[in-house]
């Protein structure tokens, strides 16, 4: 079976937010506008953290895309009430909005800020959304999903032409968007996969590895490329 992962590397990012835009459209992500925005309201599947560091030119702007990290040990479904969330069985933690009852344990859990609570009903239904993608209600809490429902319609159309689904077909919209080719994608348990490959380079790294919830999101650190 499957483990779907991601590899970021931060060399090629250029912090562009082709990423933030693409999830955004694929997503039905709404603009909750700027009176929101100024409660920190923001939805963002898909953020570009910005770092301010220094290296021999000077002050350097550090760009780090951070999507849900998929964690394996997942802190936030333990302390989901109404086991709203979970890990199935291919390594996606996935959000159950019917079920979510608006506590917001799990954003609290996620040490990553990866989670979002609509305090409104901020999406209707309107030319120009993804059908694939459901709508979320007030009061229910969001997140990056690895552009789950690609998956299901990328199984679908194999089954429909009598073939083996190649997981070469399965892409999340961040990184088909990608223009710097910054985001691997594919099947971690797979060894000949690239994104097998990369997250076994000695470049790779997760964020906050020391907290043990063993993130599916990796990242190749910077300035290295060509070592």
């Amino acid at each position: 079976m499957a483990l779907w992962g991601m590899v970021i590397d931060l060399d090629r990012c250029t912090g562009c937010q082709a990423c933030v835009m693409a999830c955004k459209a694929e997503n039905n992500i709404p603009a909750v506008g700027m009176k929101e925005a100024h409660k920190e309201r923001v939805i963002s599947w898909m953020q570009v953290l910005t770092e301010t560091g220094e290296d021999q030119h000077g002050a350097k702007m550090r760009f780090i895309p951070r999507p849900c990290l998929q964690c394996d040990d997942p802190p936030c479904t333990k302390v989901c009430p109404v086991y709203a969330t979970y890990r199935n069985p291919e390594g996606i933690v996935a959000q159950i909005y019917a079920r979510c009852i608006g506590c917001r344990f799990c954003m609290a859990a996620c040490p990553y800020n990866a989670k979002y609570f609509n305090w409104h009903t901020y999406q209707k239904e309107a030319p120009g959304q993804n059908p694939d993608v459901s709508l979320r209600e007030k009061g229910v809490v969001e997140k990056c999903t690895f552009c789950h429902h690609r998956l299901q319609r990328a199984r679908e159309r194999a089954s429909a032409e009598k073939r083996e689904f190649d997981p070469a077909e399965y892409v999340p919209a961040c990184a088909e968007a990608c223009p710097a080719q910054a985001i691997v994608f594919g099947d971690l348990s797979d060894p000949a996969s690239e994104v097998a490959k990369l997250a076994h380079s000695p470049r790779a790294f997760r964020l906050l590895e020391e907290l043990g919830t063993k993130p599916k999101v990796f990242y190749l650190t910077e300035g290295e490329a060509g070592g």
